[in-house]
Order: structure tokens, then sequence, then C-alpha cells
């Protein structure tokens, strides 16, 4: 039963990373990554400019050979056929390379011919990325936009079952950000595909990831479904009242759990009633209360915390 439970892990791993290593120099862009993302799954690859999530995907794409480490694609080791791997990944890395005095259609084709697969397959990616109408139109004539859902087009005409994709909103405007963002999110359920999407924006990875990964000065310093992150942004409710000192005194007494800071009382339970009786204890010793806040932290400041350089540690880890 364990062995069976073990392969069908295995078969389920897209992609399983160990102890990933690169260096230039004696310097490690990439420090010993174990990266873990499972079949069906966005795995957001969150983190600064520079962080080394360029490198990690060059890496995983046999764009760069990694200094140590092991890289298994769809449960084996590429180490012994990496190009047959390769088959099953459509890939956008950078900026989409295409023809400019070609149309969107020729572009396709020219590369179908590479990848050899039947000609109806043009269309169909072509209807994924929202291009149809505009297939016979010159490259040159297309929005940024346009030409990145292109750059996507040309990743799915081989059926891969992995697109990565790095950085695929940068320099979008805000209505080429909603297209590319909509059509990630519509890959695992409509069409069976597992994504990679790195990004150094946490508000775009939040509205598509289901899994995230934070990567900084080359270090994973998270790893973990996007729900383990937000629990991390927990309310606290915020007291203003006549006097803090003496109403942080009476509280820590009744054995409730109180902070003060900036002349403001913060409790850490945040359930109404619990609230409602520190209210009528506050009053029925005559303090005032002022103000009654609840106060969350936003996912962008846990991110700026987790990547201040100060917590480089794996908050969360998973590898489910």
């Amino acid at each position: 039963m364990i062995t069976i439970e073990v392969i069908e892990m295995k078969e389920h791993m897209i992609i399983q990373t160990t102890d990933l290593v690169k260096s230039f120099k004696g310097k490690a862009a990439v420090n010993g990554i174990n990266l873990s993302i499972q079949k069906g799954e966005i795995y957001g690859f969150l983190g600064p400019n520079g962080s080394g999530k360029t490198t990690t995907i060059r890496m995983l794409l046999g764009l760069m050979k990694p200094t140590s480490g092991a890289i298994e694609l769809f449960g084996n080791d590429v180490k012994r056929n990496h190009l047959h791997a390769l088959q099953r990944i459509g890939s956008l890395v950078e900026s989409p390379s295409y023809y400019a005095h070609l149309t969107g259609r020729e572009n396709l084709e020219a590369i179908r011919k590479i990848v050899k697969v039947q000609k109806s397959r043009i269309d169909e990616v072509l209807s994924i990325v929202g291009l149809t109408a505009d297939a016979n139109r010159g490259v040159k004539e297309y929005s940024l936009g346009m030409k990145q859902r292109l750059g996507i087009a040309a990743a799915l005409l081989g059926n891969p079952e992995l697109l990565i994709l790095d950085e695929p909103t940068n320099g979008l405007d805000p209505s080429g950000i909603h297209e590319i963002r909509d059509l990630i999110k519509n890959m695992p359920a409509r069409y069976g595909i597992t994504v990679l999407v790195s990004s150094h924006l946490l508000s775009e990875i939040d509205q598509m990831a289901s899994k995230v990964g934070i990567i900084l000065k080359g270090n994973l310093i998270f790893q973990d479904k996007i729900e383990v992150l937000r629990n991390r942004a927990k309310s606290q409710i915020k007291l203003r009242v006549q006097d803090t000192d003496r109403a942080k005194a009476l509280l820590l007494t009744k054995g409730i759990a109180v902070s003060q800071e900036n002349g403001a009382l913060y409790l850490e339970e945040n359930k109404d009633e619990h609230v409602t009786n520190v209210i009528r204890m506050l009053i029925h010793n005559d303090i005032s209360v002022y103000r009654v806040e609840e106060e969350r932290k936003s996912l962008e400041e846990i991110f700026l915390e987790l990547t201040s350089g100060g917590d480089l540690h794996h908050v969360g880890h998973s590898a489910s």
C-alpha cells in the first residue's frame, strides 16, 4: 500500500527539485531550493527582481546547468533524459519571440512545423488565448498584451502538460494584465495544464495561484498553499481608550492577551463576544472607550516582512 501511494505521489509530482544550486563565480544565485509542484496547481513563484526566479526557470528548462542538486520533472530525474521531459513543457521566458512582418497565424505556423503538430492545433491555441479574430493581422500591429498572448499560444502548440511563464504580465497595462491572469487561471481546470508562473508582484500571484513559493537572494523562504500566506494576515482589534496604561493593566490581571503600541491597545482575540466583554469590562471600571477598529495586515505587508531580510527561514513548507 505504501509503495502504491509513493508511486501515485511521484506520478502527480510535476516539478521536484532537491537542494538545487546555481553559482556564478563562487556566489550562489540559487541556494539549495526545494520546489514542489503537483499536477493541477498554479504555482506562483514570487520574489523581487534579481532573487533567482529566472535562473531557476532556466535550469528547469535545460537552458542552464545546475552547479549541484537534482531536478525531477514528471517524476523522472532529468539527468536521464531532459529532452523527453521538455517535450511535455511549454514555456515563455522573458519577451516572446516573433516575426513582426508576419501575421499571428503565420508565426504559429512556423513554430508548428518545428514542434510537428496538426495544423488544426493553430486554431485551437488561437481560441484558447483569444486571438482568433486577430489571427490574420500583422504582429507589428498587435498591442503588448496581444503579443504576450501570442507567445503563450506558441507555448501551448505542443499540447504541454506543464506551462512555465516568467513574468508574463511584465509591462502590460491593467487590461492586458487582466486578460493574461484570466487565461492562466483557466489552464488547470479547462485544459489540464499545470502552471508555474513567476512574478515580483504579490497582488498578481494572489489572484491566480493555488500555491506560492517566495524566493529571496536565492533562498526559498516560503512554500505552501496561498491560504497559509493569507492566514498570516490575521486581524487584530485596536482600542483607543481613556487611560491606556490602566486599561492594559486591568485586562492583563483578567488574563486577557493585550499589547500596547503608539498609545493604543491591541487584542489578539478578535471574536465578537470577546471584544464585547472587554469593552463592557473597561466601561464597568470607568475607562472610556473612544474607538474600536479591526486592523489586518495586508498580504503586501506580510510579503515585505518576509523579504525584508530578517526572516530567511522556511516560514511554511508543504510537499503536498
